[in-house]
């Protein structure tokens, strides 16, 4: 397939920015726990600091640690809390899935630091946390950081069969296809781009997180567009967006910014595309609060 014409060679970032951020930061003196979901599934996480609580939701391809800088910065006036989504890094899995087990996993995170919290979703995660918004979870403020909706009919959109031929290969022992599949028809990367990033040291990260990878592929299909519950949420909320960002993106931010009833859309400068600016991220929470 040809790539999306979103791709442009004046922004080309190492593939491996695009979908997954394992950060290095000092320690937040951060404490690790547990929390069971309804179904029994162990979800990890971590919690630090102290004040008005904000959990992180993270995209594809990302575990709890792409949030490290973001909650450093965060964490003298806030207690920030990370986990990893089911079925990736030190958290859990039981079968079978659905966007709703991932909701309930969210909810028990909110109850796990005093049933009181704002929720910052970044890309597939933003679309969880509105969803989860959308069905009840109590949440304070939202913060969506380039959700991947799909608002712009004439622009790149995955197949709707991507999440069943992506399950097709895990089920054949191919977590390698998955994500090479992925990188290619989801993100829109060149193929000779992928053959590239193959050969990275991360390439095996990013396959053990295949199986999460098509409850992404899931959630960023099924809820392509937002749901008209999703579009009533009035919870107040802060949609971001980086410059630059691809095409689809930004016109996925201003969208959803537009049709949620209480938002907000800022953009802030970010070095890499589709990537977080720790310290402008932080300051734009910290203005939404006051």
């Amino acid at each position: 397939m040809q790539p999306r014409d979103e791709w442009r060679d004046d922004f080309r970032p190492a593939p491996w920015s695009i979908c997954f951020s394992q950060w290095i930061s000092p320690d937040v003196g951060r404490v690790m726990a547990s929390v069971a979901s309804v179904d029994g599934t162990t979800i990890d996480y971590d919690i630090a600091g102290s004040g008005p609580v904000i959990v992180f939701v993270a995209g594809v391809f990302n575990l709890r640690d792409t949030f490290t800088p973001l909650a450093a910065e965060l964490g003298s006036d806030h207690t920030v809390l990370t986990y990893d989504r089911r079925g990736r890094g030190e958290s859990g899995d039981t079968a079978p899935y659905s966007i709703e087990r991932e909701v309930e996993d969210l909810q028990a995170i909110i109850e796990a630091a005093g049933a009181s919290a704002s929720v910052f979703g970044f890309s597939s995660g933003a679309i969880l946390a509105l969803k989860a918004v959308a069905d009840g979870v109590a949440v304070e403020r939202l913060y969506l950081y380039e959700p991947p909706f799909r608002f712009d009919e004439n622009q790149f959109a995955p197949p709707a069969d991507l999440p069943a031929r992506l399950q097709a290969l895990l089920d054949a022992g191919d977590p390698g296809a998955v994500v090479a599949t992925f990188q290619i028809e989801w993100v829109g990367l060149p193929q000779e781009v992928v053959k590239d990033f193959q050969r990275s040291p991360m390439w095996a990260q990013f396959e053990a997180m295949a199986q999460s990878a098509v409850y992404d592929a899931v959630i960023t299909t099924d809820l392509q567009r937002p749901t008209a519950a999703m579009a009533a949420v009035s919870t107040p909320t802060l949609v971001l967006q980086g410059d630059p960002t691809w095409p689809v993106l930004a016109t996925a931010a201003g969208g959803i910014a537009r049709r949620l009833p209480n938002a907000s859309h800022r953009i802030l400068p970010v070095e890499a595309v589709h990537g977080i600016d720790p310290d402008g991220t932080a300051a734009a929470i910290r203005d939404f609060e006051q």
